[in-house]
């Protein structure tokens, strides 16, 4: 039995999702996914973080745990408010 709380596939991640800091406090949400599909290789997310705040780019590597609706951060809030905007070039 599958329960909400099972890690999924980034393949699942859909805009809207809420997005977590490392202690589960909500510091935005999916606006992109950034990835090859058909490759199957994940390179991150673009995250809103706040009306006036922007997007920020959330590298895979800094992403801990994805459940359904639902993406936990390996980094606090106060790294999530360094992140760079928008995505990196040669994404």
């Amino acid at each position: 039995m599958k329960s909400e709380a099972d890690p999924v596939s980034w393949l699942v991640i859909e805009p809207g999702w809420k997005v977590v800091d490392s202690e589960g406090n909500d510091v935005g949400r999916v606006e992109e996914v950034v990835g090859d599909t058909s490759a199957d290789i994940f390179s991150g997310l673009l995250i809103s973080t706040g009306l006036f705040s922007g997007r920020r780019y959330v590298s895979a590597e800094q992403i801990e745990l994805i459940t359904e609706g639902r993406v936990q951060l390996s980094l606090t809030r106060d790294q999530v408010k360094h992140l760079p905007d928008e995505t990196p070039v040669g994404d």
